[in-house]
């Protein structure tokens, strides 16, 4: 076998264990190790809520928003990749689901309306961000008074104690990091949860939540 080709057949494996965990074909699947209900009761989620999905990608979080909220409810799905939503909205436009809207974001702007959103959810996204403090501060503005961010995150093993640049250069990251953030950012912490299980039910990546809210001023 030659390099070139064992190159090329490593770079297909990693591509296709990265959309794994975002193409519908493994939604189903995803299921079975993700509590999303879980998520939704810590969010305080509930019916006829706004709420904003930041790095949607292809919608799995945001069809079980859509059942979550109801008709009376809103689910704005944001990503900054135009083909993902385009493809959400064709699954949305399949099984009749109007509730949701989708927002083609920057890289440093969700786009979100102020005071528009009782609850943003940033999952498996956070680490990404390269101006994660200016992200935060469009979203503390898109939020209603008494709003809610929850970050979802996962940590590997390997990457434990390193520096945040190191975690999120291998896509990974430390809620140690975030809650400070999120603080810098003038959001109060509520909620934690250090240990979400496994992302993947891969031992080596352990999942985290945080959820806060904004300061009385904000």
């Amino acid at each position: 076998m030659s390099l070139k080709f064992l190159f090329a057949n490593i770079l297909l494996l990693c591509l296709s264990n990265a959309a794994a965990q975002y193409s519908e074909e493994d939604w189903e699947d995803r299921d079975t190790w993700m509590n999303v209900s879980k998520i939704f009761d810590m969010a305080g989620i509930e019916k006829g809520n706004k709420v904003a999905d930041i790095g949607c990608h292809e919608g799995y979080l945001s069809f079980h928003l859509s059942k979550r909220v109801g008709e009376s409810g809103k689910v704005f799905a944001v990503d900054v990749e135009e083909y993902r939503l385009d493809r959400l909205k064709e699954y949305a436009k399949e099984r009749k689901v109007q509730n949701i809207e989708v927002i083609l974001g920057d890289y440093d702007n969700p786009k979100l309306t102020k005071g528009s959103v009782d609850v943003v959810i940033v999952m498996d996204t956070y680490h990404e961000m390269d101006d994660y403090m200016e992200i935060l501060g469009h979203i503390k503005k898109a939020l209603k008074p008494n709003g809610r961010i929850l970050i979802l995150e996962k940590l590997k093993k390997q990457k434990r104690g390193k520096s945040r640049e190191e975690q999120a250069r291998g896509h990974t990251l430390s809620s140690k990091y975030v809650k400070e953030e999120l603080k810098e950012a003038g959001f109060i912490i509520t909620k934690e949860i250090k240990d979400f299980g496994d992302w993947q039910e891969n031992e080596e990546k352990q999942m985290w939540i945080v959820v806060a809210e904004q300061t009385p001023a904000g």
